[in-house]
């Protein structure tokens, strides 16, 4: 079974939780082991098992064992008994139906981030703008990877809705491993970390209104990236903006 790669680029991912605090050891685990899956350093089909990982990561197979369930809850990895764990394969026309999903959650969540956003999070979404600005200029994929799973964090957390949040927490992996994966063939990197940027500082302003239109800005650029990468253009409904297909 193959192991982990830790990425060696010096850019190191935050070792802090949402709300500010250290992370538990579970909590570093599932965040290293998110990220090797998004990137593609744990591939589609490939086995690991939770000794290599822990050996690769220095965790506790208990903390690593506990960020494998975690992530065979959203469906990036499969556990297998007696096998070991399957890294989830990834069904190109699926990521058109979680875009649908998407849209509307990732919505409402950034209108009512903007109106319950807390201070201390308005001001780390503008830091996480100023970032997206400085990856678009750099085109630097591994900060852009990052700061998203953070923007994506903050904002399922300063819309203080539980249900909507728990719900996007499904889809944000599978929708940042198809964006790395596609990416460079179909993608403008630059021109969707500036999306992400106006999204974190619309949300930051408190506008709800520009907050929401934002949001649907940076699904409409990734539906139409999907849909050029996949050529399914005919093969699933089009979501459109609230929701109605097209």
């Amino acid at each position: 079974m193959k192991s982990a790669a830790i990425p060696k680029s010096g850019r190191q991912a935050r070792g802090v939780a949402p709300a500010g605090r250290a992370e538990t050891l579970t909590e570093q685990a599932y965040r290293q082991l998110e990220e090797q899956i998004v990137t593609l350093q744990l591939e589609p089909g490939e086995f690991v098992s939770e000794y290599a990982l822990a050996k690769t990561l220095k965790i506790g197979r208990t903390p690593i064992r506990e960020a494998l369930q975690r992530l065979a809850r959203e469906g990036l990895v499969k556990i297998l008994p007696r096998k070991g764990i399957l890294v989830s394969d990834t069904d190109p026309r699926k990521q058109l139906l979680v875009l649908e999903a998407r849209r509307e959650l990732e919505r409402l969540l950034c209108r009512v981030g903007a109106q319950r956003a807390s201070e201390e999070q308005r001001h780390r979404l503008r830091a996480i703008a100023d970032g997206m600005d400085r990856a678009a200029r750099t085109n630097d994929d591994i900060t852009f990877m990052r700061l998203d799973r953070e923007l994506n964090l903050l904002i399922s957390e300063a819309g203080h809705n539980e249900y909507a949040s728990g719900a996007m927490r499904f889809l944000h992996g599978h929708s940042r491993r198809f964006w790395y994966m596609h990416y460079k063939q179909a993608a403008d990197l630059p021109l969707c970390a500036r999306l992400h940027a106006a999204q974190a500082r619309a949300i930051a302003g408190g506008d709800q209104k520009r907050a929401g239109e934002a949001s649907d800005r940076l699904i409409d650029y990734t539906e139409t990236f999907t849909r050029a990468t996949v050529g399914a253009a005919g093969q699933a409904p089009r979501t459109g903006r609230a929701g109605v297909r097209t």
